[in-house]
């Protein structure tokens, strides 16, 4: 009998601006993916179960870069799902399993973010011109693939 794997759900933002370019967050000195970027929100925490997602997703936005009001679509734009080896991190014991949601969200400005200590530094950056595996590797990358084949 195989066994069941324990899933971590995790909400992230494609958050565009008035220019229609896409926040990018880049990571932080204790990223296993240092030098790389990533995109705003993270995991539901266990006391969030009864929350709605959006409001969890704002929370994770506000906590990663101080912005209050983007307006996040409720309609998921993308779906992933992604295996974290225990062998690759000290901190987990078991591998780790993760399901992503993405959402978009519209920010009504053009350079605006700051970033908390989660993250170096942000982008805005129009996905759809750059090259991706100057920015992006491993899953993340596959993300930006996959979210950009939707459009």
């Amino acid at each position: 009998m195989s066994k069941v794997a324990n899933y971590n759900i995790s909400l992230k933002c494609f958050i565009k601006n008035k220019k229609w370019e896409t926040l990018i967050l880049k990571t932080n000195q204790s990223s296993s993916f240092l030098w790389t970027y990533d995109f705003p929100g993270w995991r539901i925490d266990k006391d969030e179960f009864e929350v709605d997602y959006i409001d969890i997703l704002k929370r994770e936005i506000f906590e990663e870069t101080w912005l209050k009001d983007v307006q996040i679509e409720n309609k998921v734009v993308a779906i992933w799902r992604h295996k974290v080896l225990a062998e690759f991190r000290n901190t987990i014991k078991e591998d780790n399993y993760i399901f992503y949601i993405f959402y978009e969200g519209l920010l009504d400005c053009e350079e605006c973010a700051v970033v908390s200590n989660e993250h170096q530094d942000f982008k805005w950056v129009k996905l759809e011109e750059i090259v991706l595996e100057d920015y992006f590797i491993s899953w993340y990358l596959e993300w930006v693939k996959m979210y950009l084949s939707k459009k």
